[in-house]
């Protein structure tokens, strides 16, 4: 059975579910814009655990505790820097969301929250980068039976919206 699929307007860092996922560097290091929050929110100790399962290549994800955080897991995510498209970085994207989905399904969890991977300072179209995430989650959530709730969490309205497009357009 698919999960439920939704769109939310929210601080990822907030949000009460199994696994949030984190847009990260290779190095696992925190740095700027939803990695950053995450591990300011999540404390310390995140910081050590993720340097501890790092590193972590293009196109893969590993995954620590939340520590401070609601949500019980931080799925690290390494998303593409977008070089125009012909480097495989919509093939690396998809990867990402199918290993998150992979790592939260082996773990048994029923929830995971997505930020837009790659959409920020790496510069990944959001139209195109939207269009990738939810043909990767309506491919690939079914498999994993624990799952039950798939959200995208946007930091703006107008992402959101891109979102919600994506959303009516794999249900059509």
């Amino acid at each position: 059975m698919a999960p439920t699929v939704e769109v939310l307007v929210a601080d990822i860092t907030t949000l009460d579910v199994d696994a949030i996922v984190n847009a990260a560097n290779s190095g696992l290091r925190g740095g700027g814009g939803v990695d950053g929050a995450i591990h300011r929110a999540a404390g310390p100790e995140l910081a050590a655990a993720a340097v501890a399962a790092g590193p972590c290549p293009t196109g893969h994800a590993v995954m620590t505790p939340g520590f401070r955080l609601p949500a019980r897991h931080v799925i690290h995510a390494v998303g593409p820097v977008w070089a125009g498209g012909a480097r495989g970085e919509e093939e690396a994207l998809a990867s990402c969301y199918r290993t998150s989905l992979a790592l939260a399904g082996e773990a048994r969890l029923a929830s995971i929250a997505f930020p837009s991977i790659s959409t920020g300072i790496y510069g990944f179209p959001r139209e195109r980068a939207a269009r990738i995430a939810h043909a990767t989650v309506r491919a690939e959530a079914s498999r994993h039976a624990t799952l039950e709730r798939v959200v995208f969490c946007c930091f703006s309205e107008a992402d959101a919206e891109i979102h919600r497009y994506e959303l009516r357009e794999q249900d059509a």
